[in-house]
């Protein structure tokens, strides 16, 4: 029952237009002013970006990530642990350098792909050629024997090194028009050329490799100015190197014209055998200790650049949240549990194996706030399907001031992640796991998965928002009197197929990977 006091103190509250959730609350208050003078943002990325570096899964500088995490964890008086969850081929990044020689001399731009063959500690020489134009695909079987010794282009020659916005600024409508055509027949005929192969994009190097290439040099080209994406080579034996958009149109353009371009390589890495993977959690126990509250973040990174939107921002959210939390809430109602996953970039694993192992904490688990793209601040939560999200994440938000959720919009109930980023593992297992999805910042053209990815790109105001936000959220879920919901909204018609969506299905990590 409401006393008679707090009962004229709302009614009074609302009579002058303001609501019961905005009252001031110690907490909040003390959240933010921990976040705005004694943050750690700059001295975590320093130490996880710059000094650790790229976090490849089954690379020595993950098991260095996940050692630090502890370390860093501990020295908060917050428990904290590496489960292990599989293990994968182990694999440790070296020196990359790529010269043209011939016809004239030019240190290129590239690197090699995660899990690259080496070439065997020495520097490798040979002529450059572009995979042929065929009839079809035994017409390349015929033609696969002219690969042996040589490096092999397998990458379309881009026909302009500048970003569509750029054009349109500054082109005039019928030059954009014409070089976008243009652009579309070259991608159309490149396509139909290697079809015509009889291979895939994946299964082109396995066979060029088996005829006695060299090496494999491509150009994933990420579409904005000297940026280029960079994930795993699929040969076995012999390097696969990524060269930048000009410098790889510039070896094409001389062996297409004839002028038999030659390079050098020498790309470094050694073979670790097989290694344990793991999961960092850290936990700080609440009264009722058997209801969560999860904060997430994948640990790993692909490894052209240090990883650092990729996700080093978004574990520095969960790491700086749980430091303020610890500090400024030291005693919650629920558990408050933070993920840090491992090889999200190949489907997910670290999250869905911790599902899969832990299904006390899935049962019991009041709301998952999951943030991984990007650097920018929160400006979308959508319900995930979950019928009555709106009741408790708005109720939750009310506590939030104004300037850090500014631009932030919700939408509810939404419909449930199938993927993208490890919340979604438990949506699929009908936990209430939600995306604390960002600001763009060019994250799809310029950081996401490619060789920009770098402390430089950090925006901290931004990370520093999103870390009061999120801490607030964490602090109000558990507080919450209520259990959430998990009733789920009835799904709408597929307009393609006709049929009602499903809930996505819970799916299983890989626990083995690499090694195939």
């Amino acid at each position: 029952m409401i006393k008679l006091k707090h009962l004229i103190l709302v009614t009074l509250l609302f009579a002058s237009g303001i609501s019961y959730a905005q009252l001031k609350d110690p907490i909040v208050d003390a959240i933010v002013k921990e976040a705005t003078e004694n943050s750690q943002l700059e001295k975590l990325a320093h130490e996880l970006v710059d000094q650790i570096g790229p976090r490849l899964v089954g690379s020595p500088k993950m098991q260095q990530a996940n050692d630090w995490a502890v370390a860093t964890y501990t020295a908060w008086n917050i428990p904290a642990r590496n489960e292990k969850w599989g293990e994968w081929r182990g694999w440790e990044r070296g020196i990359s350098h790529i010269d043209m020689i011939a016809p004239w001399v030019k240190s290129l731009e590239g690197m090699q792909l995660a899990w690259s063959p080496s070439t065997g500690g020495k520097t490798v020489t040979a002529d450059v050629i572009i995979v042929p134009d065929v009839a079809d695909s035994l017409a390349f079987q015929s033609w696969l024997p002219n690969a042996k010794g040589k490096f092999v282009l397998i990458s379309m020659h881009q026909p302009t090194g500048r970003p569509d916005y750029n054009w349109d600024e500054f082109g005039t409508k019928e030059s954009v028009e014409r070089m976008k055509a243009a652009r579309t027949a070259q991608t159309d005929a490149w396509n139909n050329r290697i079809k015509k192969t009889g291979y895939t994009s994946r299964t082109l190097p396995v066979a060029l490799e088996k005829a006695g290439a060299i090496g494999i040099v491509m150009s994933n080209w990420s579409r904005g100015f000297g940026v280029n994406k960079i994930f795993g080579a699929n040969t076995k034996k012999i390097p696969t190197i990524d060269v930048a958009l000009e410098d790889y149109g510039l070896l094409y353009r001389l062996a297409e014209s004839g002028k038999q371009p030659k390079i050098s390589v020498r790309a470094d890495s050694k073979e670790k055998g097989v290694v344990p993977t793991y999961n960092t959690v850290a936990e700080i126990k609440g009264s009722n200790s058997n209801e969560y509250v999860m904060l997430s973040a994948h640990f790993d990174s692909w490894d052209g650049g240090t990883g650092a939107t990729d996700n080093a921002t978004g574990t520095l959210v969960m790491m700086e949240a749980m430091r303020i939390l610890k500090k400024i809430y030291p005693n919650p109602k629920r558990t408050i549990l933070v993920g840090h996953w491992g090889s999200e970039e190949q489907g997910l694993n670290g999250s869905r194996a911790f599902v899969e192992d832990h299904p006390e904490i899935v049962a019991n688990l009041q709301a998952l706030f999951n943030q991984d793209n990007g650097t920018g601040r929160v400006v979308n939560i959508t319900g995930q399907g979950f019928l009555h999200s709106y009741d408790f994440i708005t109720r939750w938000l009310a506590k939030v001031p104004e300037d850090y959720k500014k631009g932030l919009e919700t939408r509810f109930p939404g419909t449930p992640g199938g993927g993208g980023s490890d919340f979604a593992s438990f949506v699929a297992a009908g936990a209430p796991g939600f995306s604390l999805s960002s600001l763009n910042w060019s994250y799809g053209t310029y950081t996401w998965h490619t060789n920009r990815d770098t402390y430089d790109k950090i925006v901290f105001d931004d990370v520093r928002n999103n870390a009061i936000l999120t801490a607030i959220l964490v602090y109000m879920a558990c507080e919450d009197p209520e259990k959430t919901s998990r009733e789920r909204s009835v799904l709408p018609v597929n307009t393609r197929t006709g049929e009602q969506n499903k809930w996505p299905e819970q799916r299983k990590a890989t626990r083995k990977g690499g090694l195939d």
